[in-house]
């Protein structure tokens, strides 16, 4: 299984949707905890159930297990605490929810799967987390 991340934000649609097509995605796995404000733009829970069987002929899910918890997202958004410790203590909820076993469970079926999370210039993105265990379990 290929492992590809995106942001759904600081982007256009076109090179969204172009990013998915040149990685022959054919799972866009949300990870978001709010995706139906209008800060998502094109990028809305509801746009994307809709667009990504359409365009890319790729499934849509979004799947809560997979993002942080709300309280610890805020506290890195606002600052509150540094990329690091936001990293592990992220990494520590998706052990503690055997969350990559459950990946791939769910998901295990899947070529190319595209993680879809919030980076911007400015901060990082706990997809990048997942997606750094997620390839380390499938070395094993």
């Amino acid at each position: 299984m290929r492992i590809n991340t995106i942001s759904a934000y600081e982007t256009s649609a076109e090179r969204f949707f172009e990013a998915l097509a040149s990685w022959d995605v054919d799972l866009l796995l949300d990870t978001r905890l709010k995706n139906t404000n209008q800060l998502a733009g094109f990028t809305k829970k509801n746009d994307l159930a809709f667009f990504v069987p359409k365009l890319l002929h790729a499934d849509y899910v979004h799947d809560k297990l997979f993002a942080p918890a709300p309280t610890l997202f805020e506290r890195y958004l606002h600052g509150n605490i540094g990329w690091d410790a936001y990293a592990d203590a992220y990494r520590d909820a998706l052990r503690e929810r055997e969350a990559v076993p459950q990946f791939f469970d769910r998901y295990g079926e899947y070529e190319s799967v595209c993680l879809l999370g919030t980076a911007t210039r400015k901060r990082r993105s706990h997809v990048e987390v997942l997606q750094k265990m997620l390839e380390e379990s499938q070395a094993i």
